[in-house]
This record gives structure tokens, C-alpha cells and sequence, in this order.
């Protein structure tokens, strides 16, 4: 497994966000992670990649352990992400913002950026190719020397996946990335988590989308109230009476299980 969480526990002051998960991640595999809203599914995204520390529990990176590390230690062992809303520099330029990725692996100090010496020239030009790089494997169609935020949305969500991929990362964390893609973009989006799962990076994501969800991952883990409820395929996942009743509640009529029912088997999702 490359991410195992174990008695995951979260409290912001009297309120407990996470509630001893456990869940894992293997390699090269795609996880969604659904659930209602304030099932804690980005708190756990939080914990893993060193946003919050976690009041207790266990979470290890390729065996390693990282509960309570900070973000840079977390992502120099491997780990990337993207967030709910975008964090990109606005003001930077698209490649630039990608080039920002690659600062964990590139070998120069700050005499060498001082003094411009042969290194740190060499080491630039590595970090634009790496740019580049990405940029043309997610797919990016627009100007790559403007501004980051002069960009689509779609496209700065590219930009964005770019960037994390330069990191060089094992495990990549995606935070509803299909949020506010029209339904040409998510269909590119879902062709570009596989094509990275094909590079031997596992994924794990959020996402409200049931379409994409149930097409794209191999399995799917489900969360309620900060503690893990269901963790199987999408056809296992999508007919387990708990999760029907962590999104209607106990008292839901059939017609409202019924439509539930179609919304996670991914038939009733919109794409506008």
C-alpha cells in the first residue's frame, strides 16, 4: 500500500471532523473517497498531506510514517495534491506556476541562483522542460508564457494537476477536480486520471460527481460522520444499504432511495 491511515482521529475544538478512519491506498490504483457533505472527506485529505495534524492515529507513505509532518516533508516523500478551490499564482505565468513544482527534486542552493552559476542555469532549463512536459501530457491548449488566472477555468484546473505532477509524486491527491467542468471537460479529466494512473502514480479522490466516480475508480471508499462506512468496487459500493442511508437518512421513502440509488450508479449525474 502506498497511504495507510489507521485510527485516524480529527477534533476542532468539541467537534470530532474524523472519527477513527482507516482506510489505504495501493499503487497505481484510482480510490474515490465520497460521502455527504461534512463526512470529513477533506479533513482526511488534510491529515494526509500535512494540513492539519491529526489528534491522533496513524497515517504512512510508502511505509513511512507521516502523521503530523509538515506539507514540504510530506510532498518531498512522495505525496501531491490539488485543492477544492484552485491555489495557483495568479500573477505568475502559466509555465512558471508549473516550474514552482519542480523545487523539490532540482539541485541548486541559493549561491547558485545568487551567482547564476553553470548549475543553476542547467537546472533551470531542466525545470522548464519538466514544465513543459506536463503541460503538454494534461493537455493544456492555451498560452503558456500569460497569466495563470487569464486562463479558462478548465484549463487553470489543468495547470493546477501540471504542477502537481511535477513534484514527481507516488500518490496524488485530487480534490473535486471535476468542479465546475463543463461535460467535454470531465470527460478529458477522467481519460487524464488514467493516463496517470498509467504512470504508475496512485490517485485517490473526492468527488460529487457519481458519473465519473463509478466509471473511473477501481474502488471507492465511503465516509459518514468521519468514519468510513462502505470501501469496495463501485458496484458494491453503489447497492450497500449504509451508504443509501448516509445520504437520505432513516426515514427516506422509496422513491427518494430509488433516485439515490440511480444518482450512484452514476446514471443520474449532470454534466452541465
Amino acid at each position: 500500500m502506498i497511504l495507510e491511515v489507521k485510527d485516524l482521529q480529527l477534533d476542532f475544538g468539541g467537534v470530532r471532523a474524523v472519527d477513527g478512519l482507516g482506510f489505504s491506498v495501493g499503487e497505481s490504483e484510482i480510490v474515490s473517497v465520497i460521502g455527504p457533505n461534512g463526512a470529513g472527506k477533506t479533513s482526511a485529505f488534510n491529515c494526509a498531506s500535512g494540513f492539519y495534524k491529526p489528534t491522533a492515529g496513524s497515517i504512512r507513505l510508502a511505509g513511512e510514517q507521516v502523521a503530523g509532518l509538515r506539507p514540504s516533508a510530506i510532498a518531498a516523500r512522495g505525496l501531491a495534491r490539488t485543492f477544492q478551490n484552485l491555489r495557483l499564482f495568479g500573477d505568475l505565468s502559466v509555465l512558471d506556476n508549473v516550474r514552482a513544482g519542480t523545487h523539490l527534486w532540482l539541485r541548486q542552493s541559493a549561491l547558485d541562483a545568487l551567482l547564476h552559476t553553470p548549475r543553476y542555469r542547467r537546472s533551470e532549463r531542466e525545470s522548464s522542460d519538466e514544465a513543459h512536459k506536463w503541460l503538454d501530457f494534461v493537455g493544456l491548449r492555451g498560452d503558456r508564457a500569460g497569466l495563470a488566472r487569464h486562463l479558462p477555468y478548465g484549463e487553470q484546473r489543468r495547470v493546477e494537476i501540471a504542477r502537481a505532477l511535477a513534484r514527481r509524486p507516488k500518490l496524488l491527491l485530487l480534490d473535486e477536480p471535476a468542479a465546475g467542468l463543463n461535460r467535454g471537460e470531465k470527460t478529458e479529466l477522467l481519460a487524464l486520471i488514467r493516463r496517470i494512473r498509467d504512470l504508475g502514480v496512485a490517485i485517490a479522490l473526492i468527488e460529487h460527481d457519481m458519473s465519473l466516480v463509478m466509471e473511473v475508480s477501481e474502488r471507492v471508499i465511503v465516509l459518514n460522520f468521519g468514519k468510513e462506512i462502505a470501501d469496495g468496487t463501485p458496484e458494491d459500493v453503489r447497492r450497500d444499504p449504509a451508504v443509501i442511508e448516509a445520504y437520505l437518512g432513516r426515514d427516506a421513502a422509496d422513491a427518494e432511495i430509488h433516485a439515490a440509488r440511480t444518482e450512484l450508479a452514476g446514471e443520474g449525474a449532470q454534466h452541465a
